[in-house]
């Protein structure tokens, strides 16, 4: 037997019961259904704040717009150069 090892346990012996009485059904806690907890929402901004998020969600609409009409423009302009006034060419 190796010396570092503890020795093993000793079988486990139950004493022998008396039948004398049934043992009592142990009472079990009334079950609660589980609920999830509803997501965390934030309290609705104040007018002030929803004014500023309405401003800022504005100009950002503003310079979108401007970068759309400047590629308009800019595609309007490579239309009148690229015909010139004469047919295109490719069906023959």
């Amino acid at each position: 037997m190796n010396p570092y090892m503890y020795p093993p346990y000793l079988p486990y012996v139950q004493a022998p019961q008396q039948p004398s009485q049934p043992a009592p059904q142990p009472t079990q806690p009334a079950t609660v259904p589980y609920y999830p907890l509803p997501p965390f929402m934030p309290p609705p901004p104040t007018p002030e704040q929803e004014i500023e998020a309405l401003e800022a969600y504005k100009s950002e609409l503003e310079e979108e717009l401007k970068g759309i009409e400047a590629r308009i423009k800019e595609l309007r302009e490579s239309l009148g150069k690229g015909s010139s006034g004469q047919p295109s060419e490719t069906g023959k």
